[in-house]
């Protein structure tokens, strides 16, 4: 039997529910289209320290349910929190700190929807008989009837598209989640929410910082959960040029914050049995043509062969040329037609084959044959 995601009228859809502009016109939408939603907000744990006190976690504070719970009063629609503080504490946190102990850049938002939010959506669901799952999302999802696979593609509006984030979910989850503003710009999110009398969300600040804690608050929260480990700078030439207070405060390309006097420098990379950070004034040093994926996963089906496909590094870049080619089961080379800056260990590559997300991989590093 073929699920048809849209046109289920009547039936129940958990709606995950962060207080925002998005997830509450998702749900205006949905009414709209028959279905009966129930909303859920997700709590996850804030890290509590005087430092991170200029706000709350963004997607669960006491500010964000009472909004979520005034939108499904307005809409007639059930409400309920679920506290999911310590499995996202394992998933989330735990992956985020270890990455960095390993002297990489992790990408927790990636992490979060692939081990947690999601699996929590949908089991919050089954074990109150609801299947489907809808999130404010703008990303779209349909079914490839030659692959007989879902297949997960970008949104209308390129600008806001968040398949980036999204490019784990397997096909279970594919088969069950529906994204109301795929099909949508953000600017007509606005003026439906202005027309429905949420005028709150025209006020509103989106938030660019991560759940658990402010950007403002980052270097404290590293400090506090690693520590400081201090150690040599070293240019081109390895000859020592300055201090660093620990490599998992620095990024591949950072240029602020390095305290040198005579630049700009950049950090090209770090070694980490010496406890050294890499510093060079040469961009072209910058640049890497081509890398190792691993893990890697496929929403829809693993490539048999080289793939040509448009790859991003980080969720703002433009797609890039690129060659996909699959190595093992969990491992792929990526080779760009053009080397691409700072690289990093840690963050994800997402391949796409004109508006569909083919693969993802995390980044291990420069390719060595």
């Amino acid at each position: 039997m073929v699920l048809k995601i849209t046109g289920k009228r009547g039936r129940k859809i958990v709606v995950g529910m962060s207080g925002g502009v998005d997830s509450s016109m998702a749900l205006l939408l949905l009414i709209k289209q028959g279905w009966r939603p129930v909303g859920v907000s997700l709590k996850y744990p804030v890290w509590k320290d005087p430092a991170n006190c200029l706000r709350e976690n963004v997607c669960c504070s006491e500010e964000s349910f009472r909004i979520a719970r005034d939108v499904c009063d307005k809409l007639g629609v059930p409400y309920f929190v679920y506290d999911v503080s310590r499995k996202f504490k394992k998933a989330v946190i735990d992956y985020f700190l270890g990455r960095l102990r390993l002297g990489k850049t992790p990408n927790p938002c990636v992490m979060c929807n692939r081990f947690l939010k999601f699996k929590e959506l949908f089991r919050w669901g089954s074990r109150h008989g609801i299947e489907y799952v809808a999130t404010g999302h703008y990303a779209r999802v349909r079914r490839n009837p030659g692959l007989r696979k879902y297949e997960l593609l970008k949104a209308r509006d390129t600008e806001k598209d968040q398949t980036y984030s999204l490019s784990f979910l397997d096909q279970s989850q594919l088969a069950r989640l529906v994204l109301p503003l795929g099909h949508l710009r953000k600017r007509e999110v606005y003026r439906m929410a202005e027309k429905a009398g949420f005028e709150i969300f025209l006020k509103q600040k989106q938030s660019q910082d991560f759940c658990f804690v402010s950007g403002k608050a980052m270097n404290a929260f590293l400090a506090k959960e690693i520590g400081l480990k201090p150690g040599d700078m070293l240019n081109d030439e390895g000859k020592i040029i300055g201090r660093h207070r620990g490599l998992h405060f620095y990024t591949i390309g950072q240029r602020k914050g390095l305290g040198l006097s005579g630049g700009p420098y950049f950090v090209r990379g770090h070694e980490m049995g010496r406890n050294t950070l890499e510093i060079t004034k040469d961009k072209k040093r910058l640049f890497q043509k081509e890398i190792v994926l691993k893990p890697c996963h496929f929403p829809s089906a693993a490539p048999q062969k080289a793939l040509r496909v448009q790859a991003k590094i980080r969720y703002r870049q433009q797609g890039a040329p690129a060659v996909l080619i699959l190595k093992s089961k969990n491992k792929a080379l990526l080779s760009f037609d053009k080397p691409q800056r700072a690289v990093t260990p840690g963050q994800f590559a997402v391949c796409y084959r004109r508006n569909v997300c083919v693969a993802a991989g995390e980044i291990q590093g420069i390719y060595r044959s």
